[in-house]
C-alpha cells in the first residue's frame, strides 16, 4: 500500500474521493447541512425579475433546483451519505465474501460445484430489482412517517446491498483460490505439512493481495451504480421523502441529499433545467472514474503492469489477429482464382 500511495493515478483517484469527503464534512460542521435557497431574484426597486431554478452562474456555480437551493450545497453535503454508504456495501461484501471463498476453495472444494451452480442464478435477475422490493417498504416514508430512525434504515440497506452479492463473489473468490490451491509450490508445502490456515496465510492470500483489492474497488463501483438505479425509482439511500393527500403532489425528496436521491428528484426537469440532474450524474461519474484511477494504480504500483489498459490492449491484438486473418484468407481466395 505505501507503493500504491506514491503512485500518481492511485493519488489522483484517492484525492478526488477524499476531497468529496473533507468538504463534506466541513459543510456540515460549519453550517450544519444548511442549505442556500434564493427562490426570487429582486431587482434593485424590488421587483421580481426572475425566479428558480436559476442555471449555473457566479452566484451558484452548479445552479438551483426548482425550489431554489444550490446545488453544490447539496451535492456536498450528501457527498459523505453517497462514498462512505458504497464504502460500506463494498467493505461488507468482502469482509463476508473472502473467508467463505477460501473455505470454498480449501476445505469444501468437492461441494464447491453445486454452491457455483446456486450463484450462477443469480447473475440472470437483476440485483436493483430484488433490493427494490426488498427496500421498498422500509425507506419509503408512510404517511406516518419513518417506522426507523435515519441510522437504521442506511444500515439495513448497507446489509441488504451486501447480502445480496455475497454468493457471487463468495464463488469468485472460491475459484481462484483453487486455482491457486493447486499449484506445485501450494503442494510442496501440503506435503511438508503445512496446515490449512498456514498455506491460505502465507501461500493463497499474497496471491490473491491484489485480485482482492481490484474486486473490492469493483464492488465500490458497482454500489454506486446501484444507488443511481435505485435512485431513479425513487428509492433513496436513507430514506424517500413522499407527500400525501389531495392535490397536486410533491416530487418524492432524499432525507439526506445523497447523490442518487438528487438524479431521482430531478429527472423531470432533464428537457427545461438540465444542470439540475446532470450535476449529480457528473459527481457519480467523477467518483467512478476516481475509483478505477486507485484500482489502476494500485496494480501499476504492486505489480508493474497495467489493468484496465492492459485488457484493451489484449483486445486491440485479438480484433488486429482477426483482421489479419481475414485478410490473408481474402488474399488467398484471390490467388486461387487467378491461378
Amino acid at each position: 500500500m505505501r507503493k500504491a500511495i506514491k503512485q500518481p493515478l492511485f493519488l489522483i483517484g484517492f484525492s478526488i474521493l477524499f476531497l468529496f469527503l473533507v468538504s463534506s464534512f466541513t459543510y456540515s460542521f460549519i453550517w450544519d447541512d444548511e442549505i442556500r435557497q434564493e427562490f426570487f431574484v429582486r431587482s434593485a426597486e424590488g421587483k421580481i425579475i426572475d425566479d428558480a431554478p436559476y442555471g449555473p452562474t457566479g452566484s451558484f456555480l452548479l445552479g438551483t433546483d426548482n425550489e431554489g437551493f444550490d446545488l453544490l450545497g447539496k451535492i456536498i453535503v450528501g457527498a459523505k451519505y453517497t462514498i462512505l454508504g458504497a464504502f460500506a456495501v463494498a467493505f461488507l461484501r468482502m469482509i463476508i465474501s473472502i473467508p467463505i471463498g477460501l473455505l470454498l476453495g480449501t476445505v469444501f472444494r468437492k461441494q464447491k460445484r453445486f454452491v457455483n451452480g446456486f450463484a450462477d442464478s443469480f447473475h440472470f435477475v437483476p440485483l436493483s430489482i430484488i433490493a427494490y422490493y426488498i427496500l421498498s417498504p422500509i425507506l419509503n416514508m408512510t404517511p406516518d412517517g419513518f417506522e426507523n430512525t435515519l441510522f437504521e434504515r442506511i444500515g439495513i440497506e448497507i446489509v441488504i446491498l451486501a447480502l445480496l452479492t455475497v454468493p457471487i463473489i463468495s464463488t469468485l473468490i472460491g475459484n481462484e483460490t483453487m486455482l491457486i490451491y493447486q499449484k506445485e509450490y501450494v503442494q510442496c508445502a501440503k506435503t511438508v505439512g503445512a496446515s490449512k490456515v498456514r498455506i491460505v496465510r502465507k501461500h493463497i492470500y499474497p496471491a490473491l493481495r491484489e485480485k482482492l483489492f481490484v474486486l473490492f474497488g469493483q464492488q465500490i463501483m458497482q454500489a454506486f451504480i446501484i444507488f443511481s438505479h435505485l435512485g431513479v425509482v425513487n428509492l433513496f439511500l436513507g430514506g424517500t421523502i413522499l407527500t400525501f393527500g389531495f392535490g397536486p403532489q410533491d416530487p418524492p425528496l432524499s432525507v439526506t441529499n445523497e447523490w442518487s436521491g438528487l438524479i431521482g428528484s430531478s429527472f423531470r426537469w432533464m428537457e427545461t433545467a438540465p444542470w439540475i440532474p446532470l450535476a449529480p450524474i457528473i459527481c457519480f461519474g467523477l467518483a467512478i472514474l476516481a475509483v478505477a484511477l486507485m484500482i489502476e494504480g494500485y496494480v501499476i504500483a504492486t505489480s508493474g503492469r497495467s489493468h484496465y489498459f492492459a485488457k484493451i490492449k489484449k483486445v486491440t491484438n485479438i480484433d488486429s489477429s482477426k483482421v489479419d486473418s481475414n485478410v490473408n484468407a481474402t488474399e488467398l481466395e484471390r490467388l486461387k482464382k487467378t491461378s
